[in-house]
């Protein structure tokens, strides 16, 4: 009995030691998020101005860009897959990688071959462990995104997007898997396509009355694509990136908070186990004291 009363004396304190982790990291989560909101609401609306610009100028200048022109033969599709360096999210890395593979192999069915880059310390990962190719990878700025690794992972993009596919391995198209930040409670992995760009400007009749609008560029429509087209990539990547830092911090949150109220409900478990043993522990002494008392009683 004695031995059972130790057993769950220390199956307390390991709980409470875990107990005390898990509330660190479900607080420190919870003071990262705002930040990470406020990055969000910060970038969102410059990310969308900036392409409904670039939609804008594709629409109503007329030129075949070639960051804004299907390709007549698409056979090989970026897939980059923005997930966490570190576990302890509940499903967040795994729903991001389950909707990567739902997207990969619709690549699949459609003829074109799924080349992967990989953000995240998770998705390398889930690559490596399945001994899986994939054509670059970045790694240890998950929770804070810097606009520089933004940048140079759009650099890389655009560079494989130009290279010939056949000769050079380059790649038709590009899309973005990623968590898109809704609420503290919601967070819905998402599928975006970067390249070539999707115009979402001017793809609706005008109403009865209403003008297309005239745009005049300076100095030529071209050079306007050209500085404008790696603003769009970049800014598309970072609120990406910023959206998913968003995502696994709030998962975070609540993964810890869960974790934190599972370990309370543990100890009190074992608090009343523990208090049982011990109150069976004395019954039996005291039947072992008034049994001995008795056989003395009746001896005499």
């Amino acid at each position: 009995m004695g031995a059972q009363i130790r057993e769950y004396r220390q199956r307390i304190r390991a709980v409470s030691s875990t107990k005390k982790i898990t509330r660190a990291m479900e607080l420190m989560a919870a003071a990262r998020v705002v930040k990470a909101q406020q990055a969000v609401r910060e970038s969102t609306p410059y990310a969308r101005a900036i392409t409904r610009a670039v939609s804008a100028v594709a629409t109503f200048s007329n030129e075949e860009h070639v960051l804004t022109t299907e390709k007549d033969k698409v056979t090989r599709a970026a897939v980059v897959i923005i997930t966490s360096d570190r576990g302890l999210a509940g499903a967040y890395a795994s729903s991001v990688l389950k909707e990567s593979e739902r997207l990969i192999a619709r690549l699949r069915d459609e003829g074109k071959e799924p080349v992967s880059y990989l953000l995240g310390r998770k998705a390398v990962g889930y690559y490596t462990f399945r001994d899986r190719e994939f054509a670059a990878e970045w790694t240890g700025d998950s929770e804070k995104p810097a606009f520089e690794r933004a940048r140079e992972i759009g650099v890389r993009l655009v560079d494989d997007f130009l290279k010939d596919t056949e000769e050079e391995g380059g790649v038709d198209e590009v899309h973005i898997v990623y968590t898109r930040f809704v609420s503290m409670v919601t967070q819905e992995p998402e599928v975006i396509r970067l390249l070539p760009l999707e115009v979402v400007e001017g793809t609706e009749a005008p109403a009865e009355g209403d003008l297309f609008p005239l745009y005049e560029f300076e100095p030529t429509v071209e050079e306007v694509l050209d500085a404008l087209l790696p603003k769009y990539v970049n800014s598309r990547l970072f609120n990406a990136m910023l959206q998913a830092a968003a995502s696994e911090l709030a998962a975070r949150q609540r993964a810890m908070k869960s974790a934190t109220d599972n370990a309370e409900e543990l100890v009190k478990k074992y608090t009343r186990l523990a208090n049982q043993a011990r109150q069976a522990e004395i019954t039996q002494e005291i039947s072992e004291i008034v049994g001995g008392a008795s056989a003395l009683a009746e001896s005499k």
